[in-house]
């Protein structure tokens, strides 16, 4: 008979056990595991009774559980904050702030990215310039995330928030590149004086472009150049060199300004010179025409009458010589009493009150000449003193004798 049939051998050929008498028989820890769930929902473990109890509270475990793993899809996204649903890790849409469900996991699952934080790296290495000199260059740049899909999914390390590996980040790497770059394209004296600022527009606008190729959904706010000097190492010579530029530039400087100064007086002066010599001349040229015009009509006035022109000439000769000597006119011809006239202090003044008193005292002396029986002066000084030095021919006798004091 068989050994699980009823009336047989209870006994199980393998373990040596009887049917029934526990042990690991499957049957039994069912039966076990029934009996405690009916109690637990508030079966009384025994019978057909206790058996439907504890199948309704295995279906009330399950819904719960079912239930528990739907909630667990809620999520909620901050106000700085992009969700990313993922579903069995494909990308699936972009939340935004607020309260979002999802199926749960393992099915969906959400990456959270911070969008409106800004982020910042930071470089400072030796770099040589275009006109192969070293300087050491500080730079910093601002960031954020400008598209969080981008960010999440194209590249695979975009940047690094620990301060231990931001060297690693590829925005690390594109600043320090653009940076190397863009100091290699000019000479040190533009980086370290009136440069920096165009400098750090320069690489802000190549790594947004470099960055814009690789689409990591980043965008750079700004960036500035924090430290650009000479190395420690040739420090010295560098500020003996600009020193010496600044010398040359201040003497070069100093001499712009004389020759500023000096130019325009010069140029001034051989203006002056110029006019000067040209209304020279002018007035040489316009004598010498008019002596030759009145040379012509004297020519022609000397053929008309010689002796009367001939005399005018020696008396306008002679009046321009005597006109610069002095001249002092006497009577000699009575021994006894002496005529003096002055005739080139008499000259001098010319006013109304000195011609006046000049003629009452000539006419006193003549009045005490006529007395004393002398022989007034030939011509008075006011008229024409020069006169008196040609001689006449109608009254030779009677012409004063002249003499010059110097």
């Amino acid at each position: 008979m068989p050994w699980n049939e009823p009336g047989g051998n209870q006994q199980d050929p393998w373990s040596g056990k009887k049917r029934g008498s526990g042990g690991n028989d499957p049957e039994e820890l069912i039966r076990k595991l029934n009996q405690q769930l009916g109690k637990l929902f508030g079966g009384s473990g025994g019978g057909s009774g206790s058996d439907n109890n504890s199948g309704k509270g295995i279906i009330l475990l399950a819904g719960l559980l079912v239930i528990g793993w739907l909630l667990s899809g809620f999520y909620t996204v901050d106000a700085r904050q992009q969700g990313l649903v993922l579903r069995f890790g494909a990308y699936q849409a972009t939340t935004g702030a607020g309260l979002h469900w999802r199926l749960p996991y393992p099915i969906e699952t959400v990456e959270v990215v911070e969008v409106e934080l800004n982020r910042s790296a930071q470089d400072r290495s030796t770099m040589l310039t275009k006109d192969e000199n070293i300087v050491e260059i500080a730079v910093s740049a601002q960031y954020k995330v400008r598209s969080a899909e981008e960010y999440a999914f194209n590249v695979l390390n975009p940047d690094s928030m620990s301060t231990a590996e931001s060297s690693e980040g590829t925005l690390y790497q594109v600043l320090r590149g653009t940076t190397r770059e863009i100091i290699g394209r000019n000479d040190m004296d533009f980086i370290l004086k009136e440069g920096r600022a165009q400098i750090a527009g320069d690489i802000q606008k190549q790594m947004q472009q470099v960055l814009d190729s690789y689409k990591i959904g980043l965008q750079v706010i700004t960036v500035n150049l924090t430290y650009a000097e000479a190395p420690a190492e040739v420090k010295a010579a560098f500020d003996e060199a600009n020193k010496a530029r600044e010398d040359s530039n201040r003497y070069k400087n100093e001499a712009e300004t004389y020759s500023n100064r000096i130019l325009p007086e010069a140029r001034g002066e051989a203006a002056r010179v110029k006019a000067q010599s040209e209304a020279y001349r002018q007035e040489t040229v316009a004598r010498a025409e008019g002596d030759a015009a009145r040379f012509t009509q004297l020519v022609g006035e000397y053929r008309k009458a010689p002796e009367i022109t001939r005399e005018r000439l020696y008396l306008e000769t002679m009046e321009q010589v005597m006109s610069s000597s002095r001249k002092v006119m006497i009577d000699s011809s009575n021994s006894n009493n002496l005529m003096y006239l002055p005739l080139d202090q008499l000259g001098i003044k010319t006013d109304a009150t000195t011609s006046a008193a000049t003629a009452a005292a000539m006419a006193t002396q003549a009045a005490q000449a006529a007395n004393n029986g002398e022989v007034p002066a030939a011509a008075p000084a006011t008229t024409a003193p020069d006169a008196a030095a040609v001689p006449s021919d109608s009254e030779p006798s009677r012409q004063p004798n002249i003499r010059e004091s110097r």
